[in-house]
Formats: C-alpha cells, sequence, structure tokens
C-alpha cells in the first residue's frame, strides 16, 4: 500500500488531538516511548500494522479512513460502524434497521445509475483544518453554519424539515431505531454515497438538532468512512464543532435577534442615535432607555424561541446564551425553569411539535420517497420490470399492488 508518511502523520495527530489525548497517552497505550509518536506523527518514523491497528483503536477510527480510501467491501462499512458503536453488534433488531437503510441506500443508487443520473456527490466539502482547540471547533463550525445557510438561500428563517433539505443536498436520510445514548451517524462509501441517520425514537426537537449535527459531519468530516454521534464521544472536537454548526445553523444569529424583537425583548439597555439637523446643519443626539426590567428574556421567551426554531428548550437557552443574549446566571435560571417553559407551551398546544415522538408512519419518509420516485421513473422507462418493482415494495415494506398501480399511471402521461 503506497502512501505518504507526513500525510498519515498528521492525520494520526489530528486524531489524537480530536480525542483530547496528549502523546504521552497515546504512547502509553500502545507500549511505544512518547517520542516515537512524535517522530510518527511528523512523518519521520515508520508505524507497524500492529500500531497503526492499536491507534485506529485507540482514536476510535477505522485504518483505512488514515489513508484516506474507501473500504473495499461494502461489509467494510458496517465493520467500521460497529466498531465505532459497539452497542449496535449485540442489538440484532437495531443491526438489522441499518442493514435495511443501507440496503435501500444501495437500491437508490442503482436506480440512479439505471436512469443515468451523475453519482451523488453531495453538497460541497468545507477543506477546513482540524480544529486543535474547543473555541477553534466552535467558531469553524459556526462559520461553516453561516455559509452554508448562504448558500441555500435560507436568510434567517427557520428550516422547515432538515431531513428534507438533507436529501435535497443528495444525501440519504433516515430516521431508525438507535440506542438512545446513540443521536446519530453519518456514513460515506462508494456503494451508497452519503448517508445520514438518526434516532427515531428521539423528540422532534432533539432529532431536528442530530440531522444537523450529522450533517456537519457530512460538510467538514466526509473524509471518514464513519462517524458516530454517542454520550461517549461528545467531548471529541469535531463533535463540539457539529454541535456549534448545528445550533448556528438552525438558530442564526441575526433571525433569533429578529425573533426577540418581535416580542419586544433583547434591546440594549440603552442606545443612542444622531441625526442630521437641516436647519443648523448640525447634529441632534438623542438617548433612549427601554423600561427598567423590560428587556429580561423569561422562561416563556425561550420557550417561544425555541417553537420558532423547531429545537429543544434546552438548545434555545445555549444559543441565546451562546450569542451574549443573557449572562451564565440568567442562562442557569433559565436551564431551571425548563418544565415550566414546557408547561407554557403545553398550555398553548404548541409543545407536541417538539417534545413528542412522530409516527412510525414518518420513520423513514424521506428516503422511501427518493426510491419510489425513482423505481417508478425507471419503470416508466422500461428500466426494470414488474417483477423488480414488487420486489422493492417489499423491502420498502409498501403494499406492491398500490405501487404497480401508481407505476402504471405514469405510462399514462
Amino acid at each position: 500500500m503506497s502512501f505518504n508518511p507526513h500525510t498519515l502523520g498528521r492525520r494520526l495527530r489530528e486524531a489524537r488531538e480530536n480525542c483530547g489525548l496528549s502523546q504521552q497517552v497515546a504512547a502509553d497505550s500502545i507500549g511505544i516511548p512518547r517520542t516515537a509518536v512524535t517522530q510518527l506523527e511528523a512523518g519521520n518514523r515508520a508505524v507497524s500494522t500492529l500500531e497503526l491497528a492499536q491507534l485506529a483503536e485507540l482514536y476510535k477510527q477505522p485504518v483505512a479512513d488514515f489513508f484516506g480510501e474507501q473500504p473495499l467491501h461494502e461489509d467494510d462499512l458496517l465493520v467500521a460502524l460497529h466498531r465505532l458503536a459497539p452497542g449496535l453488534d449485540t442489538r440484532s433488531d437495531i443491526k438489522e434497521q441499518v442493514e435495511r437503510c443501507l440496503s435501500l441506500c444501495r437500491e437508490g443508487c442503482s436506480l440512479e445509475k439505471l436512469l443515468g443520473r451523475s453519482p451523488r456527490s453531495g453538497p460541497p466539502a468545507y477543506n477546513l483544518p482540524a480544529p486543535r482547540t474547543a473555541s477553534e471547533a466552535v467558531r469553524q463550525g459556526e462559520q461553516v453554519a453561516l455559509q452554508e445557510r448562504k448558500r441555500l438561500g435560507l436568510g434567517q428563517t427557520p428550516i422547515a424539515n432538515m431531513g428534507e433539505l438533507i436529501s435535497d443536498q443528495g444525501i440519504w436520510s433516515s430516521g431508525v431505531n438507535l440506542p438512545d445514548e446513540m443521536s446519530g451517524l453519518f456514513l460515506r462509501h462508494t456503494s451508497i454515497g452519503m448517508a445520514i441517520l438518526v434516532n427515531f425514537d428521539h423528540v422532534q426537537g432533539r432529532k431536528r438538532f442530530s440531522y444537523a449535527h450529522e450533517y456537519a459531519h457530512a460538510l467538514l468530516d466526509r473524509d471518514r468512512t464513519a462517524t458516530v454521534s454517542t454520550r461517549d464521544n461528545a467531548s471529541e472536537l469535531i463533535e463540539k464543532r457539529a454541535n456549534a454548526f448545528a445550533a448556528a445553523l438552525l438558530m442564526p444569529g441575526e433571525g433569533v435577534t429578529e425573533f426577540l424583537r418581535s416580542l419586544d425583548k433583547g434591546l440594549p439597555s440603552r442606545y443612542e442615535q444622531t441625526i442630521f439637523d437641516v436647519a443648523t446643519e448640525g447634529r441632534i443626539d438623542t438617548q433612549t432607555r427601554p423600561v427598567p426590567g423590560s428587556q429580561a428574556i423569561t422562561h416563556q421567551d425561550a420557550a417561544l424561541l425555541a417553537h420558532h426554531f423547531g429545537v429543544s428548550y434546552q438548545a434555545a437557552t445555549y444559543r441565546l446564551r451562546s450569542l451574549n443574549l443573557v449572562s451564565q446566571p440568567e442562562c442557569a435560571k433559565l436551564l431551571e425553569r425548563e418544565s415550566e417553559g414546557k408547561g407554557f407551551l403545553d398550555f398553548l398546544r404548541m409543545l407536541d411539535d417538539l417534545d413528542k415522538p412522530e409516527s412510525r408512519e414518518r420513520q423513514d419518509r424521506e428516503l422511501k420517497s427518493q426510491i419510489v420516485h425513482l423505481a417508478i421513473e425507471a419503470y416508466r422507462r422500461e428500466e426494470i420490470s414488474r417483477g423488480k418493482l414488487l420486489d422493492l415494495s417489499k423491502k420498502l415494506e409498501l403494499p406492491g399492488r398500490k405501487l404497480i398501480e401508481l407505476a402504471e399511471a405514469v405510462k399514462e402521461d
């Protein structure tokens, strides 16, 4: 296998720093001197197959990712995934669901090929250096979110459906049953392109954030075969970056400010204005002070902000803090009153929009809709047979007779 040792060394260093490990800890973990790790990361020392395997396990990355290569076989994708999320291979029901989703993605790619469509490239990649500190990770995430909002023409408005937005960018997306501690995962492979799967059992506000979080990995970390977002790896720098991206993408700073002003909140405690006086050709200075206490952001304001952007109460509160619209003590107080904020939304019949799991019928709606459309078009062009259409209906868990009926109706156009 030919590779550039300096590139390999850099990727090993980035993986170590992402996990927050020192060179000494890495060296002790695989039984070599710290200076050997230093030389290895500088590209001045060869790494043995055993050392590379041990470091990959320590950094929770497939070995292939250090060489920037795709796994050679489709099965390797599942191997990489199970290595990153050990709980998956012990839960046959979850493993089945993930494998089913990947199978549907492969069917979709096969149909696109039959229809003569170009391979999925997905959204543009943002090739930023790996963050070395938490503050750098947050800054990168927020900057990319701002650029992505501009690219997509989203302005400052809420995103109506994060799953659909991802699908529109050439990424397969679906909800699946995952362990509760796992919020989602991003996968990349030549057989499927890119796919994002999120924990469908989580409530809608959290699930929306998970979709945005995994979308960050698609934009910033697609050199990896897989990324899994769990409680165990939340401290990793690329996870912090993805969280910052999700918050800024779903709740743009100017959009948050505009919403607060619609509530007559978020204004400075004092602001000054200078206007031109045409009579004297001079200026007039004015100063305005809001009514004392009128600008305090309450738990009800935070709850309405959460509902407006379709995120959890906690996510909205932390966003207020990150934008310096509330102080740290005010943020802590708002978090303490989360149940009261939810109670306010419940009184307004708005809580179910955020805090209730969706019906099972919507679990893989985006993924199914894309494949059904491709299958019907392929049938219309006589690229697939009636039998293949029926076979797909079984995989999609949809009524075969109805799918045939819909496909035949298109032939009449």
